[in-house]
């Protein structure tokens, strides 16, 4: 098939056009590189990459018409962008997928969606399921725009599968981790890699107590075309993830002792490192019952070979930025 993945030189979407082309798929790739790499994809043959916004309707629209199905995963990603640049952040998730889903009903191409963990907001629960209540935070609070924007693309997109049975799934994915991730907008792992084979201390943000579950990429992508393919699928929410939960201090330590760093542990405060009146869950573990019944997705990759697999990547782009 000729397949279209939005945001496809991104660190996710990469490591999906990689899967596809082996499964034999012709790839498109539409990405504007705001977060991407072209680096991330130039080893791969078979795919043609066009430099642009998925908001810009008539590329997509041109774009869609040529292929058979289409993975929607541009959008605004890191704590920290989401914090710097609130107005990008919102527009690029509500307006992207609007346009997403536009052309790909008028042309009936099936639509899978990617969404966060995020939308859950501060709920306490030990662990989330898809149709569990959510709890957000103040307006005010920029942090929770982004939240918002995903949990409104849901809406969207489950609205066009209800009143025009356009074929669309929506998958929530749980801190997605692996080769090519990079620390720049947030992403807790590879910064954390980073600071320790550097040598520096690791800065772990509140008091380290927070916990989240860290999936391996090489589990997670190939789960996505088998929930597009199967039509049981179209017009439901799948949580993609790992259940193996960790705190975010142990997390440091782990990292510390598997690059063999003598680095420390610093604690700062959420104010200092996003600014006043920052709001962070607490827990963050999803529940894969349903993902599991679905396709059968079960992760496979531990945590300690997910860091390994991290801290190589890391270790040779840190030689590469020395040569």
């Amino acid at each position: 098939m000729r397949v279209l993945v939005t945001g496809g030189a991104g660190f996710i979407g990469s490591h999906l056009c990689e899967h596809l082309l082996q499964l034999g798929h012709e790839v498109f790739v539409l990405d504007d590189l705001s977060t991407g790499r072209y680096e991330n994809i130039e080893h791969l043959s078979g795919l043609t990459c066009v430099i642009d916004s998925a908001r810009n309707q008539e590329i997509v629209r041109d774009l869609v018409r040529d292929v058979h199905v289409v993975y929607h995963l541009a959008a605004t990603v890191g704590v920290q962008l989401v914090v710097d640049h609130p107005i990008d952040t919102i527009l690029n998730n509500v307006r992207g997928t609007e346009t997403l889903l536009e052309e790909t009903c008028r042309y009936r191409r099936p639509l899978l969606i990617t969404s966060s963990s995020e939308i859950y907001g501060k709920s306490l629960n030990e662990v989330f399921a898809e149709d569990d209540d959510r709890v957000m935070g103040s307006t005010s609070l920029t942090r929770w725009g982004y939240a918002a924007s995903k949990a409104i693309d849901e809406f969207l997109a489950l609205a066009y599968w209800r009143e025009k049975r356009h074929p669309v799934v929506v998958v929530r994915l749980f801190n997605i981790v692996g080769p090519r991730q990079t620390g720049r907008y947030g992403m807790v792992i590879p910064r954390f890699v980073r600071q320790a084979l550097k040598g520096d201390p690791l800065t772990v943000y509140g008091d380290g107590a927070q916990s989240r579950c860290f999936a391996y990429v090489g589990d997670v992508v190939p789960a996505l075309p088998r929930l597009l393919e199967r039509k049981a699928s179209y017009g439901e929410v799948y949580n993609l993830g790992s259940d193996e939960s960790t705190t975010i201090e142990a997390l440091a330590r782990r990292i510390i002792a598997r690059c063999g760093s003598a680095s420390s542990v610093v604690f700062v405060p959420y104010e200092e490192a996003y600014g006043s009146g920052y709001e962070d869950m607490r827990r963050r573990a999803p529940c894969l019952d349903r993902v599991r019944q679905a396709i059968g997705y079960r992760p496979v990759t531990s945590l300690d070979d997910t860091l390994d697999t991290v801290i190589a990547d890391v270790r040779a782009r840190i030689a590469a930025d020395e040569d």
